[in-house]
């Protein structure tokens, strides 16, 4: 076993060819696992991208649920660059999908460490004549934005958002719902970056163990601000996947663009919502 989490276990198998592959095995509450099986399937086996991983089989005898994915040898993104993967997501397939649970746990690395986007159970189609839909909350608290938290409101800016996160997280060596570095913070990882930011002590952000000389801290300022430009509020503020990547791979001047202070608030409905 490899990896284990809510929606049950995956496993690293080896074929009669000597291929190796990942076996994800969904358990739990079976017509809500079955739900999640068919979902991944009906949308992973319609795109291929580079940093999408890639759906090899399935088999749903009896009652195992197993899909069977490209093996991915040095583990998840929480143990760059997967925004094309997004962008790919959101707006150049034929369909738009938006992910609904991007986090660090859910973006595998292969053998060159290049990452993959991974685990479709909570995908949806979202009509590209529609800036949104109303749904019932899911994904991982910490990772999505207010709008969608408490009113359900979906959109391709909600994986925008989870996507600034993880920055934050990867720049930082912290989890998003830690504390542990102020202690003057009620609310996590996010509303640590925005005061620093605020307080031009961006730099204080960044993970000690990370060797950050002159020339790379303008690149990690710029990340920085392109994550919190991911995590705006309204969803309206933030920008599109593809306007990310373009960030990401070009010199980003935010010129006039004016950084707007997120809203921290689902933070304080974590414990109602987690009980409900």
């Amino acid at each position: 076993m490899i990896g284990k989490g809510g929606f049950g276990e995956v496993f690293k198998a080896i074929l009669d060819d000597r291929k190796v592959v990942a076996v994800k095995k969904l358990r739990g509450n079976y017509a809500k696992a079955k739900l999640g099986f068919e979902n991944e399937i009906l949308l992973i086996s319609q795109i291929t991208h580079r940093n999408l991983l890639s759906l090899l089989g399935w088999s749903g005898e009896g009652s195992d649920l197993l899909l069977i994915l490209e093996y991915m040898p040095n583990g998840s993104l929480d143990k760059f660059l997967w925004a094309k993967g997004l962008a790919h997501l959101h707006k150049e397939s034929h369909f738009r999908i938006v992910h609904r649970d991007i986090k660090s746990s859910n973006i595998l690395l292969d053998d060159h460490f290049q990452p993959k986007i991974a685990d479709f159970g909570l995908a949806m189609f979202q009509q590209e004549d529609k800036s949104h839909v109303t749904t019932k909350f899911a994904g991982t608290l910490g990772y999505t934005p207010p709008e969608y938290v408490l009113y359900g409101h979906l959109s391709d800016k909600v994986d925008t958002f989870s996507f600034g996160i993880v920055i934050l997280e990867i720049i930082s060596g912290q989890k998003c719902t830690s504390r542990s570095f102020d202690a003057s913070s009620t609310n996590g990882l996010l509303e640590y970056a925005w005061k620093l930011y605020e307080t031009k002590n961006h730099m204080k952000l960044v993970d000690e163990t990370m060797d950050v000389n002159q020339y790379k801290e303008e690149h990690v300022m710029n990340m920085i601000e392109i994550a919190l430009l991911c995590t705006q509020s309204p969803a309206s503020k933030r920008p599109t996947m593809p306007e990310v990547v373009f960030m990401l791979s070009s010199d980003p001047s935010f010129g006039e663009r004016q950084l707007t202070r997120p809203n921290f608030i689902f933070n304080h409905w974590r414990m109602e919502i987690g009980h409900s």
